[in-house]
């Protein structure tokens, strides 16, 4: 009895340092699919932008979320090719974010940040879907001038950036990343409280107006010529232009006020909170960068006149810009937690 006791008591350690090494490996499969839905997300929201540069967004009829009337079309036009193949990505998503669910919860302990960001991201994916099915059901889609459409535009862009900022938050708890520190104490850095919202609020309504503006460059060209001759042309008495063609002009000056706030907020936390971590300093210099790019691509797309590729390029660096946002007013709110970086990593699933 003795013996069988010792060769018990020998073998329970090693199943326990099966179960952790088995363990760690899940989450290490989690973080990867985290950092590839996010990834594959970004592919999907560059090709949804040129659903509408090519004006294929009623590829599908006025049908959702069948297509025409089908599953699967019985035939395929070009438009139909570019709308259907837009809509099975998105739909792929989908099917990613219910993974990401199912393996947070399968491999991380209960009250674990990362189950939030997978289920945020799962909700906003299916609120992305019903954005988009709302704008083909009401025709707000191909040359439809209707005001209606912008407002559609820019609440979808916002909730694209919603669903990506969770994306992101996503793959960092996966990877180990700790808590959100929120609401920040009164006494520690109060100013946090009102600049993160602040910026955030600020980023999703420049967002929004580059969705009208890109939407606007899309249905109205603009006018032979220097840019004030458009500006004439969009602001002119005649009554022909429409709403989504005169805010066009927002976007370029909220850009100015937005980068410069940005600017701001990444040198108050490099001399207000010390020590900044490296990552925070890669980050701010990453976004110094891409700010550069930015305005370089908005110059070159008023000076070219908007083509689509380069408002695919300029949707792309305002996506990265976006997530080094986030980045950055994530890493202020966590450098001082008390959670160690790999804490609840290290812990068994509940």
């Amino acid at each position: 009895m003795s013996l069988l006791s010792a060769q018990q008591g020998q073998g329970a350690p090693k199943q326990r340092g099966e179960g952790q090494q088995e363990h760690q490996i899940a989450v290490r499969w989690l973080a990867r699919l985290a950092w590839f839905t996010l990834a594959y997300n970004v592919l999907v929201i560059l090709w949804g932008a040129y659903v509408r540069i090519s004006g294929s967004g009623a590829g599908c009829g006025d049908h959702w979320p069948l297509c025409d009337g089908h599953v699967v079309p019985p035939s395929f036009t070009v438009q139909r090719v570019i709308e259907f193949s837009h809509r099975a990505t998105s739909g792929l998503s989908g099917l990613f974010a219910i993974g990401l669910v199912g393996a947070s919860f399968w491999a991380t302990p209960k009250g674990h940040p990362v189950r939030l960001g997978a289920a945020l991201t799962l909700g906003l994916i299916v609120l992305e879907g019903l954005v988009g099915g709302m704008q083909v059901l009401l025709g707000l889609t191909a040359n439809s001038t209707d005001p209606a459409r912008g407002l559609v535009q820019g609440v979808h862009l916002a909730n694209t950036f919603l669903l990506l900022a969770a994306m992101l938050l996503t793959a960092l708890w996966a990877g180990g990343a700790p808590k959100l520190r929120w609401p920040v104490a009164k006494s520690d850095h109060a100013w946090l409280r009102w600049a993160v919202p602040l910026i955030t609020g600020a980023m999703l309504l420049l967002g929004m107006a580059g969705a009208v503006t890109a939407l606007g460059d899309k249905l109205f060209m603009p006018a032979p010529g220097t840019p004030l001759d458009t500006l004439r042309r969009d602001f002119g008495h005649n009554g022909v232009t429409g709403l989504i063609q005169q805010l066009r002009v927002v976007h370029p000056l909220l850009a100015v006020v937005v980068c410069a706030l940005l600017l701001w907020f990444v040198d108050k936390v490099k001399h207000s909170i010390a020590p900044v971590s490296p990552t925070f300093l890669r980050a701010g210099y990453w976004l110094y960068a891409v700010i550069a790019l930015q305005i370089g691509a908005g110059l070159l797309n008023v000076a070219l006149k908007a083509p689509g590729w380069l408002q695919l390029v300029h949707l792309a660096l305002a996506s990265v810009m976006w997530l080094l946002v986030v980045l950055l007013m994530y890493l202020p709110l966590t450098e001082h937690s008390s959670l160690p970086v790999h804490e609840a990593t290290q812990e068994a699933p509940a």
